[in-house]
């Protein structure tokens, strides 16, 4: 049947969005997380990459999380003598984590995630009136 098809790529459409949210979630958890060291970097935004996959049982393509990467540089600098990590100037390297930026991927992230949940409820939906049709 093609509807478990469509329930298999939209769960791991939903799986790969969930991830993908998780990490969202720790870059703004870490927004403001410096290093604790003049020399040591503070924390490095985290990005998601994507990949499809055959599933050769079933014959469709499906997405996965191919890899979770730290972006290097970037960082920006906050006047704060008196911190631990601050050079001899008295700077603090600060991550490089944009909260705008973070919340605007969150968002995209949640409507792919509803948009796969769209999927499953409108299977689920034909599987339903199928059953109701067979039943007579």
């Amino acid at each position: 049947m093609e509807l478990d098809k469509s329930f298999a790529v939209a769960f791991s459409g939903m799986n790969a969005q969930s991830q993908r949210l998780k990490i969202i979630a720790e870059n703004l958890a870490n927004v403001d997380s410096t290093s604790q060291t003049p020399d040591g970097d503070p924390y490095k935004r985290k990005i998601v990459s994507f990949e499809d996959v055959l599933d050769k049982t079933m014959g469709v393509d499906k997405v996965r999380v191919s890899s979770v990467k730290q972006v290097d540089g970037g960082f920006g600098r906050s006047y704060e003598p008196g911190h631990p990590a601050a050079d001899a100037s008295g700077y603090v390297k600060t991550p490089n984590v944009n909260s705008v930026t973070e919340l605007m991927d969150m968002r995209e992230a949640q409507r792919s995630y509803d948009a796969n949940l769209n999927v499953i409820d409108a299977a689920k939906s034909m599987l339903s009136r199928t059953i109701d049709l067979l039943r007579g």
